[in-house]
């Protein structure tokens, strides 16, 4: 299948070849022909999977038809892209900025966020705009400073649905809804479906074409999952000494805590490996320049929390880490699936501990994997796995073990002693 099967406009056509597209993926060829008819859809995507061209060429091939029936550009806003994260805000403007570079007529996108100053995006929105990508909260601070109406959008974008609910935008998503139209059409997309996300759906869909970016077996992602015991103390020794010994080049590494991402990222500098935090503290100017550095491999390792999970796009990454383990089944999914992207291979390391090897069965479980245990010469692990009970087997409260025995803390003080000498 090509994009000129597809029923898009001739300009559209031409942008997508200009900027290098050859073929449709498997979520363009579902969602775009659905979209073109005014249908509202429901799209089982991950990221990575070409999702954000599958409702921004439907959205401006509705503009240009707007505007080519000779009649002047559409007052109000023609199309409205809600998301989770600042970074993907910044990702998915781009990408609809570089297609409409290259329309016959100008098309004014929008990107909007917080953690930035509202002044200068209130005088961008000056005189309006075509399409606005924003985060919940900064947008309806714009509304209420009278910089943006929404009262007369004619399509409605979630985009990663499920990250949105998870970070708590359910309100800020009903207040947004309650100010759209009521005849807008809605696409809708989301790589999981959790009840809320269901409920969600339901809520705001009308008679949704389903589709899903099912890949073909062979299309799979390439990752090498890992699973390394080590003594939790020990982790962070094992982290240098596998940069080193593997050569990797540029290295993705999770963590469940600002200060953890820092500590790390301190330790990894201390042994001459170019390493750098990223968490939600960081301000967005701060959070560019990182990511920059880190795709342009001026970085080695960035050590980051969850705020990096989804919505960053950063092509060839050989290498992601679990330093800690995430909290549910689909964090692990999001984290793993930064590497083996667009076609190439990668690896996907997590270090277990006799704490969290409870917790790593069930993410396999809930999963349906299993990824063999192995260890690494020198750093074998000397703590046993503590007895898990059945009413503690959660991931959403954590796994609980027994104590610690007095002489297990004396060794892990110890071990922690030598790793911070390391």
């Amino acid at each position: 299948m090509s994009f000129s099967s597809l029923g898009l406009a001739p300009s559209l056509i031409n942008a997508v070849t200009e900027i290098g597209y050859t073929e449709p993926t498997a979520i363009q060829s579902a969602a775009i022909p659905a979209a073109l008819r005014g249908e509202d859809v429901l799209g089982a995507a991950q990221t990575g999977s070409g999702k954000t061209a599958a409702f921004a060429l439907p959205m401006l091939h509705a503009l240009l038809a707007k505007r080519g029936a000779a009649r002047p550009a559409a007052q109000g806003l023609h199309g409205l892209v809600l998301v989770p994260t600042r970074e993907l805000a910044a990702q998915v403007g781009e990408a609809i900025r570089q297609l409409v570079q290259h329309l016959p007529v100008p098309v004014k996108v929008s990107i909007v966020f917080g953690g930035v100053s509202i002044n200068p995006q209130m005088m961008a929105l000056r005189g309006g705009a075509d399409i606005v990508v924003a985060t919940p909260g900064r947008l309806l601070d714009l509304i209420e400073h009278n910089a943006l109406d929404i009262s007369s959008t004619a399509t409605l974008v979630l985009d990663e649905a499920d990250r949105l609910l998870d970070m708590g935008f359910t309100e800020e998503i009903g207040r947004i809804l309650a100010l759209l139209p009521a005849r807008r059409q809605n696409l809708f997309f989301s790589a999981t479906f959790p009840g809320p996300v269901q409920t969600l759906a339901h809520h705001l869909l009308r008679n949704p074409v389903r589709v899903e970016a099912a890949s073909a077996p062979e299309h799979e992602p390439d990752i090498a999952q890992r699973a390394i015991a080590v003594d939790a103390v020990r982790r962070q020794v094992l982290l240098k000494h596998l940069i080193k010994e593997n050569k990797w080049s540029r290295v993705l590494v999770f963590v469940a805590t600002k200060y953890a991402s820092e500590h790390v990222a301190e330790k990894l500098r201390r042994n001459g490996i170019r390493a750098e935090a990223f968490h939600g503290d960081f301000s967005q100017g701060a959070r560019t320049e990182v990511l920059a550095d880190f795709k342009n491999s001026r970085l080695q390792v960035l050590v980051a929390t969850d705020v990096a999970a989804r919505g960053i796009d950063i092509a060839q990454l050989p290498v992601v880490v679990n330093f800690d383990l995430p909290r549910a089944p689909a964090e692990y999914t999001h984290r793993i699936g930064r590497t083996g992207r667009a076609g190439a291979s990668g690896i996907a390391v997590s270090f277990v501990s006799a704490e969290t090897e409870a917790h790593f069965r069930l993410i396999e479980k809930r999963l349906g994997i299993r990824v063999p245990r192995e260890q690494v010469a020198g750093f074998e692990p000397t703590g046993t796995a503590p007895v898990v009970h059945p009413a503690t087997d959660t991931v959403n409260g954590g796994v609980k073990g027994t104590r610690k025995s007095k002489k297990d803390k004396l060794r892990e003080a110890a071990a922690a002693a030598a790793a911070d000498s390391e």
